[in-house]
């Protein structure tokens, strides 16, 4: 398990924390939708820490041709549909490039800058120089409405808190409560204002082109001309 990252719960757990059978109940809340909004249609595409294939599955229903990468192998085994990928994101290097990549679940906020940094080199490595990277970051007061519980139409009940950490990281714990099982996580988040984000996409060699959303959570990136 990598340091300041834990999981608990039935089945298997992913060195960041991560529990396979939690993601393969999760439902999904637009995702497939937005990045279908901003991805050419039939393009090539590479997702980022794919999990299960949440969303995988859907972005291939609807004709893109999808290259998935996660570090575990038992997330992998589960996804349908698309060429799959074992490896870290930021030690990736396929020696390809792609229309769309894809970099959801808040991961550009990794508590490790040097992951931080790997992540996105990845990112600029392999989209084309007309692509573009869709990025899904935090919203603007994650951190700061204390914890939170809410019940999902799904049936669960989540349950996630934000603690003070060290050099502007926080702790993140979370709570995923069903009727039969109980999955809990513990991972590390780098809080960025706009202004913050903008300075450690330049230093891959990105920058935001828009928004696609209206909370400004996700975000079209493209390459620095």
């Amino acid at each position: 398990m990598r340091e300041g990252y834990e999981g608990s719960g039935p089945g298997a757990i992913t060195p960041d924390g991560c529990a396979v059978e939690l993601y393969a109940r999760l439902p999904l809340y637009g995702e497939p939708e937005v990045i279908a909004g901003a991805a050419p249609a039939g393009a090539r595409l590479l997702e980022l820490g794919c999990g299960v294939g949440r969303m995988t599955g859907p972005l291939v229903e609807r004709g893109f041709d999808v290259t998935a990468v996660d570090e575990s192998a038992e997330m992998l085994a589960r996804v349908k549909g698309a060429r799959t990928v074992r490896s870290s994101i930021e030690s990736l290097d396929l020696g390809e490039t792609f229309d769309v990549v894809t970099l959801t679940s808040y991961l550009v906020h990794s508590g490790d800058r040097r992951v931080q940094r790997g992540i996105l080199d990845a990112c600029r490595r392999h989209v084309t120089a007309e692509g573009c990277v869709i990025v899904q970051r935090e919203g603007a007061d994650y951190h700061t409405r204390g914890p939170v519980e809410r019940v999902d139409p799904a049936g669960f009940t989540v349950r996630i808190a934000s603690l003070p950490a060290a050099d502007g990281v926080r702790e993140v714990r979370a709570e995923y409560v069903f009727p039969d099982a109980v999955w809990r996580q513990t991972f590390l988040s780098r809080p960025m204002t706009p202004a913050e984000l903008d300075e450690v996409l330049a230093e891959s060699g990105l920058r935001v082109d828009r928004a696609l959303t209206d909370d400004g959570m996700w975000l079209r990136v493209v390459p620095q001309a």
